[in-house]
Formats: structure tokens, sequence, C-alpha cells
């Protein structure tokens, strides 16, 4: 990972984390570890409240083509353009 601009920053955290992680990491190595376990909590609850602000945005009535299933409208989606793939190949050899 390449160095980006740093700021010292001061947090209280519990003794037994700081203990745990000064035991496990090497001293030069601590900063990093932390940074990308915030990181990956940061983006956690990112993706956490795009679910809870997206809830409900999906509705059966807006999408009655899917009211037989996906399958069936993927399936059916694909052999309309069949013959139009089909065709337009032959058209490209010629």
């Amino acid at each position: 990972m390449a160095r980006t601009d740093t700021i010292q920053a001061n947090f209280l955290l519990p003794v037994e984390l700081v203990e745990e992680l000064k035991r496990s990491v090497p001293r030069r190595e601590q900063s990093k570890v932390v940074a990308e376990a915030l990181r990956k909590e940061l983006k956690r609850l990112a993706f956490r409240r795009a679910l809870d602000e997206s809830f409900g945005a999906w509705s059966h009535e807006a999408h009655p083509e899917l009211e037989e299933g996906v399958d069936k409208y993927i399936r059916d989606l694909r052999q309309s353009t069949r013959g139009k793939r089909i065709a337009g190949k032959r058209v490209a050899e010629e």
C-alpha cells in the first residue's frame, strides 16, 4: 500500500484491545492495522446505511414483467432477440 498523507489522531480505546494490538502486531505496523480496520468498518457502515435507505424501493407492482419469475423473464427476453442476433450474424458472414 502506498503511503498517503497522514494525521495523528488520539482515540480512547479499551486497554485490552491496545494490549492485544501490541502483542499481535509489530510496533511499526500498528497504525497500518488500525487504519485498515477503521477503513473496513467505515465501508461496512456505509453499506449498511445504503441498505437501510433503500429498503422498500422495490415493489412487485412496479415490475409486473417479473411476476412469473426472473428466469422466465430473461429466457423470454433472450428468445425475443435471438432471431435478430442470428440474422445479424448471417449478414456479417456474407
